[in-house]
C-alpha cells in the first residue's frame, strides 16, 4: 500500500470510494465558491473546481503530500444542475431529468507538490432516467436523500431505481471516478494494488 494522500473533500461518497480501493487518506475539507464563470463549459468548470479545492488545501499545509480534489456536476442540455435549494427546486430538477438522458461530469485533480504541475482527469458519463411520476419524486424528496446531491439524486442510494441505463463510470457518477483516480495516483508513483 502506498503513502497517504489528503482528500480535499467532505464527501462521504468520495471517502467510501477511496476506502474501496484501499487508498490511505486524511480528510481536509475546504469551502470554495462553486459558481460557474460566465461562458464556462461544464467540463472546464469541474476541472477548475477540482484544481481550486486541491490548491486551497496546498496553501494550508506544508510538505509534499499529494492532495486529491474532485468536483461533480449533473448537466442537462449543457446546463449545470446544482444541489437543490429546496423541495420545489428538487422536484423541478427531477422532472427535467424524467424520461431523458443527461451527463454527469467529474473532474479530478491530484496536486503532487508545490513545484509540480497538478495531474488532472475528467470523467463524463451518460445517465438515462425512466419516466418519473410526481408522487415518487415527492416521496424521494421526503426520504432526505436528494437534499445535498447534484441533480437531486444519488446513484448509490434510492435514486438508483430511476436509472434505466448508464454509460460510463458508476464511481464517477458517485463523485470520484476510480479508473481515472487510480491512473493519476499511478502516474504520481502511488501504488494502490
Amino acid at each position: 500500500m502506498g503513502s497517504s494522500i489528503i482528500l480535499a473533500s467532505a464527501s462521504p461518497r468520495r471517502r467510501e470510494l477511496l476506502d474501496q480501493i484501499q487508498v490511505p487518506y486524511q480528510v481536509c475539507a475546504v469551502s470554495i465558491d462553486e459558481s460557474p464563470l460566465p461562458g464556462e463549459s461544464p467540463k472546464a468548470h469541474v476541472r477548475r473546481l477540482a484544481r481550486a479545492k486541491a490548491g486551497k488545501v496546498r496553501g494550508q499545509i506544508t510538505g509534499r503530500r499529494p492532495i486529491l480534489g474532485a468536483d461533480t456536476v449533473v448537466v442537462r442540455d449543457n446546463t449545470i444542475l446544482g444541489k437543490p435549494r429546496d423541495m420545489n427546486h428538487a422536484v423541478t430538477m427531477l422532472k427535467s431529468l424524467s424520461g431523458r438522458c443527461h451527463q454527469v461530469i467529474t473532474g479530478v485533480c491530484l496536486d503532487i507538490g508545490p513545484d509540480t504541475a497538478p495531474l488532472e482527469a475528467v470523467s463524463i458519463s451518460r445517465v438515462c432516467f425512466r419516466p418519473l411520476e410526481e408522487r415518487e419524486i415527492l416521496a424521494y424528496w421526503h426520504s432526505g436523500e436528494p437534499v445535498d446531491k447534484a441533480g437531486a439524486y444519488a446513484i448509490q442510494g434510492r435514486g438508483a431505481v430511476f436509472i434505466r441505463h448508464l454509460e460510463g463510470s458508476y464511481s464517477g457518477v458517485m463523485g470520484l471516478p476510480l479508473y481515472e483516480t487510480a491512473q493519476l495516483l499511478k502516474e504520481a508513483g502511488i501504488e494502490i494494488l
